[in-house]
């Protein structure tokens, strides 16, 4: 068991949190697309670039094979699917618990769409005429974002910080023995926050946490914050369905995000 308390962690600079698994491994992606021309062209692209893909027409499809996605690391999913949207597909995927990160493949590239894509915990937003060997870069990008952090410690080791518990070997966070249900991007925050107790960490590299070094959102140059506040916000939310006094991710609007007391409180308001 690693204890860090902010008398260890809290004098740390910010760190980058590095990943679990090679760069090099296969990237196995469950793939929605209602367009069946569309669909086997690009998943004989992805598969003959290395990814394993396992492809749906539909919602309803993708549905039976949900109950066993340890072995994948996307979802790619179509905006515009039949009867049931890519939208209301998401939602539908986080109350299931399932935390694969979502990226969005449209021919609907409006920024509304894309800012609700990103509110509802979408990773990436990607217009199809990019054309597959963009789609392959940001996959690998998003994969390698989102996978659990690597520590070096075993499977049945922890880190512990206070009430709060992460599994790194597994991704899993706890507050007060009871599992938060974070998405792998939910907990790879927490984890950066959690590993610079004091520190406050910028918006800029939250949001490249959530996603991939130097994403960019399609709200200019700094909507970015609105998607880190989003996030912030479900994270906060799901510790204080637990423990409705919750108050260990403090804000400042200049400065970013810091859990616990940060140890140079700045003036700025916060958020």
């Amino acid at each position: 068991m690693v204890d860090c308390s902010q008398d260890d962690v809290g004098s740390r600079p910010p760190t980058k949190v590095p990943d679990i698994r090679s760069k090099t491994d296969t990237i196995r992606v469950l793939f929605v697309e209602d367009d069946e021309l569309y669909r086997e062209a690009l998943a004989d692209e992805l598969s003959g670039q290395g990814f394993t893909i396992e492809s749906f027409a539909d919602a309803e499809s993708l549905a039976v094979r949900l109950d066993d996605t340890a072995d994948f690391d996307v979802i790619l999913l179509d905006w515009s699917l039949p009867q049931t949207s890519g939208i209301d597909l998401l939602s539908q995927l986080r109350r299931r618990g399932i935390d694969l990160p979502v990226v969005f493949l449209t021919g609907h590239s409006l920024t509304s769409n894309e800012i609700l894509a990103f509110e509802r915990g979408a990773i990436d937003f990607i217009d199809k005429t990019r054309g597959g060997e963009v789609l392959m870069r940001r996959l690998r990008l998003v994969v390698d974002s989102t996978r659990p952090a690597e520590t070096g410690l075993q499977s049945d080791e922890r880190i512990v910080c206070g009430k709060l518990v992460l599994r790194p070997a597994i991704g899993r966070a706890y507050w007060n023995d009871v599992d938060l249900g974070l998405t792998i991007g939910e907990y790879n925050i927490v984890y950066l926050l959690a590993s610079n107790v004091g520190c406050y960490l910028s918006y800029r590299a939250i949001y490249d946490r959530m996603h991939y070094e130097g994403f960019i959102a399609g709200s200019g140059d700094d909507g970015y914050r609105t998607n880190v506040r989003s996030t912030i916000k479900r994270i906060r939310n799901k510790f204080r369905e637990i423990d409705p006094v919750f108050e260990e991710i403090k804000n400042s609007v200049a400065l970013g995000y810091c859990w616990g007391n940060p140890m140079a409180p700045p003036d700025q308001g916060t958020a």
